[in-house]
């Protein structure tokens, strides 16, 4: 486990203002990350003592790590990362990173509920090996989450962030939806790659994209179950839990909106729906 050691580390660096993205440009020239393709946010194995069951979680990235994924999604809501200790987070990413490839992007789920506990977990992240951050909306206080609360906590992240950050939004789970307004303004910092958006409001992915065209900045669909209306509105891929048992067919319909060949898209679509749906969990 990561003790101590690593909080003084993280102190230590934000004492100094890590302002910098340090692995979120793809070349000299300012562009950002590219985090298009198709994410399995990872389970998190348990054994029957409640203890994270490290050997289960090999064993599953091997598996999925035979099909063409983008990369991984830890410490997401198929991840049950509220269940885990602070230290646990860090040893599940860490865990992950020396099996996963490196020219798999791996994505870690960073967020708290408060500022400075996203900003020292986000900096621990990228210490065991995160590329990017995920960022899960504040809620434990949504009545005070408006778009200026949540910008100024987004902001302070990614300005603190050593890695590319990506917003989280998934009222399922929070009760809160980050709101477009925020989005489009956060759109515009240099260290927000981008959005994940779980909601299933194909609209409202629609008006994120349209809003942040002129942007470098990425919308993922949440779920597998709208992820061809997503492609259809611009969005670059998705994190979707039914590829941790479907990747093959999820991969599939990637390529296929990719390829421009919606017709045999859309039967695709329609039946990874019911699977879809039994094995949901708002991620």
């Amino acid at each position: 486990m990561l003790g101590p050691q690593m909080w003084a580390s993280v102190r230590q660096g934000l004492s100094r203002g890590l302002s910098r993205n340090v692995r979120g440009w793809a070349s000299g020239e300012g562009k950002k990350v590219d985090i298009a393709g198709i994410y399995p946010p990872v389970t998190t194995p348990f054994a029957a003592n409640a203890e994270v069951d490290y050997g289960k979680l090999e064993e599953n990235l091997h598996k999925l790590g035979t099909l063409p994924f983008r990369g991984f999604v830890v410490q997401g809501s198929t991840g049950e990362f509220p269940f885990l200790t602070s230290s646990e987070r860090l040893e599940v990413v860490s865990r992950v990173r020396q099996v996963v490839p490196k020219d798999k992007l791996l994505l870690a789920g960073s967020g708290c509920e408060s500022t400075q506990a996203t900003v020292e977990m986000t900096v621990s992240m990228a210490q065991v090996g995160a590329d990017a951050v995920m960022v899960v909306t504040p809620f434990y206080y949504r009545g005070r989450m408006n778009s200026t609360a949540l910008i100024h906590h987004y902001t302070k992240v990614a300005d603190l962030s050593p890695i590319p950050v990506v917003l989280y939004s998934v009222p399922a789970n929070t009760g809160l939806d980050l709101p477009v307004d925020a989005v489009v303004t956060l759109s515009q910092h240099p260290n927000i790659v981008g959005m994940k958006d779980s909601g299933g409001d194909v609209t409202r992915i629609a008006l994120i994209v349209h809003k942040t065209r002129k942007q470098d900045f990425q919308v993922l669909a949440g779920s597998a179950g709208f992820l061809l209306a997503s492609y259809a509105l611009g969005a670059v891929g998705g994190v979707c839990a039914l590829a941790n048992v479907l990747g093959a067919q999820v991969c599939q319909l990637e390529r296929l909106c990719l390829t421009g060949q919606w017709e045999a898209a859309q039967k695709l679509q329609l039946r990874l729906i019911e699977p879809n749906t039994a094995g949901q969990k708002e991620d």
